[in-house]
């Protein structure tokens, strides 16, 4: 659905965006959730937490974990020429990533993101099932937009096999839903949002480069 371009208004610098890839059966995570947590109520700063499936097999089955959780980190994967995924990962702006147990370089990381040039393209919420994109510049290999919803609140999980047995793993801005809306090619254009499947929820519109590209623009539906 292609719209009227949105009024030439310039777009404030949005929130960087962190992703934190993790999984209640890894052992290593505990630590990266709590700092996860903390950054999370940073002023300018998206906390994002993808719980990935991949560790299942240790003995626990994450009771949030999506197969598309892992398909987006492996995108990055592809993007960022690592060797494979892992967790805890950070992925920050699409951009750069750092293992979630390096908090002073994941610290840097959103430093920088907040601090590079930004020109982001205007998103707006037009009522409960609709979001706007305006006009700007594509990269090269186009851009998508992607809906997320989280939920704000910490998640307490008793974990009762695997290797994080016994152990109560915390989690917050756990990510619910993930849905790619549409290519965007740099004109304004509406695309239309999925009726919520629980209550609660907050959420997130994401431009970003094609195939675990870099963020361009984000906005959160108050």
């Amino acid at each position: 659905m292609i719209l009227f371009a949105l009024p030439a208004v310039a777009a404030a610098k949005p929130p960087v965006v962190v992703e934190l890839y993790t999984a209640q059966g890894c052992a290593s995570c505990t630590e990266a959730n709590s700092y996860a947590a903390k950054l999370a109520e940073r002023p300018g700063v998206l906390l994002l937490t993808f719980p990935v499936d991949y560790w299942d097999y240790l003995g626990w089955p994450d009771t949030f974990a999506r197969p598309e959780y892992a398909e987006r980190q492996k995108a990055y994967v592809a993007r960022l020429a690592l060797n494979e995924p892992y967790t805890p990962q950070v992925i920050v702006d699409g951009r750069a990533q750092a293992p979630g147990l390096r908090p002073e370089k994941v610290d840097k990381l959103v430093r920088d993101a907040a601090k590079a040039p930004a020109d982001p393209p205007q998103i707006r919420f037009m009522g409960p099932r609709r979001v706007d994109v305006g006009t700007g510049r594509p990269p090269r290999g186009g851009a998508e937009v992607w809906m997320v919803r989280y939920d704000p609140r910490e998640q307490e999980v008793a974990v009762k096999s695997g290797d994080n047995r016994g152990q109560t793993v915390v989690q917050k801005n756990v990510v619910r839903e993930m849905k790619r809306l549409g290519p965007w090619r740099g004109r304004a254009q509406a695309y239309r949002l999925p009726k919520a499947a629980e209550s609660g929820l907050v959420t997130v519109v994401i431009v970003q480069g094609a195939r675990g590209g870099r963020v361009l623009g984000v906005a959160r539906k108050s």
